[in-house]
């Protein structure tokens, strides 16, 4: 673990000056710390206020962004003009961090900025994510540290437990727009209902948390020992989700798991 930490410290410095896209997530909030440690006053954080980021999410990347000593900034992703993304089709992931990243590259040039940093790590490999392709096609501006470096999410949550961050233990949390079927257009409205629904489902659902956007079903995934609480509230879970717009509530049987949406591909 010291020779890893000592690659990416290393691997940083040798960047000169870097912004780090900062979700509030354990990965990118980890990465932010390291660069301030490497870089000091020459890394700076970037944060893309959405639609598609709650509002639990944006407060965390602002905490961390504290919590790490780096200047953060807050840029308006404006990703539902992008009609590529509306579409929500498989590679709905590819279109927005591609036009996120060219916005936040943008950004760094005008800033003094020279590179751009992800905080994509080993395991990222192992689910569809074609997100991944736009950070590989605007190399070498966008970096992946941790990637270059050989971590995983393991090696990432137990250097954030050594410096003392408050995400070390906090779940994966993807976009909300991942919540949606493919094919269903994205909308405010839609995105709205996702982020509204989980809040309604947090009181029964510990742990690990998606409710997943079908049109008028809403599928709920938790952690298979949280059925029983969600069981005993159904029809309070039921009734307010229809005033979201959910005609059908459904507990998935399978419980949580990363990326389900992809199994219909």
């Amino acid at each position: 673990m010291e020779e890893k930490l000592r690659a990416l410290i290393d691997r940083l410095k040798a960047c000169g000056s870097l912004v780090v896209a900062l979700s509030g997530g354990v990965d990118s909030s980890t990465l932010a710390k390291a660069a301030v440690l490497a870089l000091g006053e020459k890394a700076a954080a970037v944060t893309a206020r959405s639609e598609f980021l709650s509002a639990d999410e944006l407060a965390d990347a602002v905490a961390m962004a504290r919590a790490a000593g780096i200047r953060h900034i807050v840029v308006d992703a404006r990703d539902l003009d992008d009609p590529d993304v509306v579409r929500n089709d498989k590679e709905r992931c590819y279109y927005c961090k591609r036009g996120r990243f060219e916005k936040l590259c943008a950004w760094a040039k005008e800033n003094g900025f020279a590179y751009v940093a992800d905080g994509g790590n080993l395991d990222d490999k192992g689910d569809y994510r074609p997100g991944m392709r736009a950070v590989e096609e605007l190399a070498p501006t966008v970096i992946s540290p941790f990637m270059e470096c050989g971590w995983t999410k393991a090696d990432i949550r137990a250097r954030a437990r050594a410096w003392g961050l408050a995400v070390a233990d906090k779940p994966s949390a993807a976009c909300l727009a991942s919540r949606v079927e493919y094919g269903l257009p994205l909308t405010a409205e839609r995105l709205g209902a996702v982020e509204a629904a989980e809040k309604i489902l947090r009181p029964f659902a510990k742990g690990q948390l998606r409710v997943r956007h079908h049109g008028n079903l809403a599928r709920i995934e938790a952690e298979p020992d949280t059925f029983r609480d969600i069981i005993a509230h159904r029809e309070e879970i039921a009734a307010a989700l229809k005033k979201l717009g959910f005609t059908y509530t459904a507990l998935d049987l399978v419980g949580y798991r990363t990326g389900s949406t992809n199994e219909a591909l």
